[in-house]
């Protein structure tokens, strides 16, 4: 078999992180296929002699796992397993044994896909990575009766205690933290961490079932929970993250959910952070707020704002990114308080959760959100919608931006600039905006919208997606 055939033919396609796709395409020859590829173009600079793998609680990850893991013998690397274990805790400890590795993960998307993403000894793959993989030609033989893997524990306790020993054993004395475990990769982990610093912790909703926690749109049933959570248990704060733990949520003492970008710019206020690299989606206070040096807008997926960090590294000491959807990407070493962080520059949840509570101290969370610029941000996507459909809506927009502001229902306002960066991002001149945009891994449209307040925000949303379902 040629891994270029068998990929093409495949129906697996990389979107913004990672390879993805229905599991059903997601074959044996498939996952080895991109696991061949994979080892051929780590072999035009290094000769790995091992490789890690970690997946997550999907149905399909451990069958995944096993091809990827027949596909290195035949390769003559050795695996090294580590069950299911969030994404940032494969990647930290195969970056610490600089060693590449593969996450089985769909994230977010629903149990029925999953995907693949790959990392070379000093981080997350790029895009011309990518294309590199797509393009190799390797023959490979059959796959052998597949392997039982045996998981270690080393990078799970590894991860736990960078931070753990990162900040102050009494961080979070006298808070009651709850985890909404529900089948997040970390759950198994999450409670001790947090423990470990101080609070009291109630573990909230564990499933045995995969559920689909999406952090850049997360479900009013979801909202509602965190909500009755937050009264029943008094709590002062609730923690989850998405299915393969690398992107945060986190609520104030209400159960409000905070939305990702705006966790994430308390975050790095907090680390003291001198230059940002941050997707064209996030929320505007990210500059309003005056807290940084240097803030580079990038397209949305993680390899575009950690390609930025080569550029910010130049200049500045302190260099982090991070999405819409929480995840926090740590760009360069730093120091917290004394206590030395090393890089890590894929999406984690964690650091920025702990990072946001630091800041906190023994007030509310929601007191740090209101001292920032009332700069609202809503979002929401139409699921099924092929992305053909969406990059045809897109160029309407960019052809004749006013006819299509009265497609939406909102001709009564004028186009102030419109930014291609990612999708369609049209500023109006009230001061909001609308950005339209494909997922880069589900046929889904994505709506975000600013506007000066959350009601605001919803309401054209709202609006803008019942309107784009009609054109």
């Amino acid at each position: 078999m040629n891994t270029q055939q068998v990929i093409a033919n495949s129906n697996i396609v990389f979107g913004t992180s990672g390879a993805r796709g229905l599991v059903v395409d997601f074959t044996s020859e498939v996952c080895a296929a991109f696991t061949h590829a994979f080892v051929s173009e780590l072999r035009q600079g290094i000769a790995p002699k091992q490789l890690a793998l970690a997946i997550d609680n999907r149905p399909s990850s451990y069958g995944m796992a096993q091809a990827c893991a027949a596909a290195l013998q035949q390769a003559g690397i050795e695996s090294v397993y580590y069950g299911v274990i969030p994404t940032p805790a494969l990647a930290y400890q195969a970056m610490q044994d600089n060693m590449p590795c593969i996450m089985v993960t769909g994230s977010h998307i629903p149990f029925d896909r999953n995907g693949l993403k790959f990392y070379r000894p000093e981080g997350e793959i790029t895009k011309a990575d990518e294309l590199a993989i797509l393009a190799v030609q390797v023959e490979f033989d059959a796959l052998p009766e597949l392997p039982v893997l045996h998981a270690s524990s080393r990078a799970a306790a590894n991860y736990c205690a960078r931070y753990a020993s990162l900040f102050a054993v009494n961080l979070l004395l006298g808070k009651r933290i709850g985890i909404y475990e529900h089948s997040s990769a970390g759950r198994d982990m999450y409670a001790s961490i947090f423990e470990s610093l101080g609070a009291e912790v109630v573990r909230i909703d564990r499933s045995d079932q995969f559920v689909p926690i999406d952090t850049e749109a997360v479900g009013e049933a979801d909202k509602a929970k965190a909500q009755l959570w937050s009264d029943k248990y008094q709590l002062d704060a609730i923690f989850s993250t998405d299915g393969d733990g690398d992107r945060p949520l986190l609520s104030d003492e209400t159960g409000t959910y905070l939305r990702g970008d705006i966790l994430c710019l308390l975050a790095a206020e907090f680390l003291g952070i001198e230059a940002l690299a941050i997707p064209v989606s996030c929320n505007s206070s990210v500059e309003v707020c005056n807290s940084f040096k240097l803030v580079k807008r990038t397209k949305i997926g993680s390899p575009y704002v950690i390609e930025a960090f080569t550029e910010l590294q130049a200049q500045y000491t302190r260099v982090a990114g991070f999405e819409a959807n929480g995840g926090f990407l740590l760009g360069s070493d730093i120091d917290v308080s004394g206590v030395s962080l090393s890089a890590l520059p894929t999406r984690d949840a964690l650091l920025p959760a702990l990072a946001v509570l630091a800041k906190a101290g023994d007030g509310p969370i929601s007191r740090l959100v209101a001292q920032l610029p009332a700069i609202f941000t809503a979002s929401d996507r139409i699921q099924n919608f092929a992305i053909e459909r969406s990059l045809a809506l897109i160029e309407q927009g960019i052809a004749s931006p006013n006819v299509f502001l009265t497609k939406l229902s909102l001709g009564q306002f004028e186009v102030l600039s419109i930014d291609t960066t990612d999708g369609l991002r049209i500023a109006l001149t009230n001061g909001d905006v609308v950005h339209l945009r494909p997922s880069g891994n589900a046929p889904e449209l994505r709506c975000y919208a600013e506007s000066n307040s959350i009601e605001k925000a919803r309401l054209l949303v709202n609006l803008v997606l019942s309107r784009v379902a009609d054109i």
